[in-house]
């Protein structure tokens, strides 16, 4: 998992280098300016792969960040030693390094959580949980906190909720048929009613019904965590 991190963060921009060079070398002394680029990403890399360590939340955000504009330059670079043709494939280029960059990032994810390890609930780490039929919305369960957001970066308090670990009274496995009509607790839209296993959520004297696909792991996770809470 710390590998595929590093290939994110750090090899991304590495590579982007190396081909930066490769077209340089063909071209005027002033196109190795380009390398700027590349390695602005490498420093800006180390510095958020030690920031984001312990929150996955990050890791899809900067590694599509980062697979985009690399698709994008390697697309655009050759203009600057006369080959035109390739600027023809800017778009697909950043389309492509885009989903090449998250699919890395999920992939972390899941080496992250599948199969879950018990020991894993008693780490530092921020944990996501995707809602099934909700486009970016998650479950992050933190050292102290569990938070339900619809969107990666929340734009308004009535996109994300977060409750104390202390508040929850109850987390149980469920399975929906697909035909019910939830109710969540921050504002959501372009929800879809999906068929299997689901938590329900008890924190406020309120219930909360989550679809997500690894509804046992969510659960075992807030258990672990919320004994150990103080007190």
């Amino acid at each position: 998992m710390h590998g595929i991190v590093a290939a994110a963060y750090l090899g991304i921009p590495v590579l982007l280098l190396v081909v930066v060079a490769v077209i340089a070398a063909s071209g005027p002394a002033a196109a190795w300016i380009g390398c700027v680029v590349p390695l602005g990403m490498l420093v800006l890399g180390f510095v958020l792969r030690r920031r984001h360590r312990y929150q996955p939340r990050w890791w899809t955000g900067v590694a599509g960040l980062f697979g985009g504009l690399t698709g994008l330059m390697v697309t655009l670079f050759p203009l600057a030693v006369g080959v035109w043709w390739p600027a023809v494939l800017a778009l697909p280029g950043l389309i492509l390094g885009i989903v090449a960059g998250l699919a890395l990032a999920r992939a972390a994810d899941r080496a992250l959580l599948v199969p879950f390890v018990p020991e894993l609930a008693s780490t530092p780490y921020e944990l996501v949980f995707r809602l099934r039929g909700i486009p970016l919305a998650a479950v992050l369960v933190g050292a102290d906190d569990v938070t339900i957001q619809s969107h990666p970066v929340p734009r308004s308090d009535q996109q994300s909720r977060s409750y104390p670990l202390t508040a929850i009274t109850g987390s149980h496995e469920f399975s929906l048929s697909g035909a019910e009509r939830l109710k969540f607790p921050i504002a959501i839209s372009h929800a879809a009613a999906t068929a299997g296993p689901a938590v329900i959520l008890q924190a406020n004297g309120e219930d909360w019904v989550l679809p997500t696909n690894q509804a046992s792991t969510l659960i075992d996770v807030l258990t672990v965590r919320r004994a150990d809470q103080p007190g």
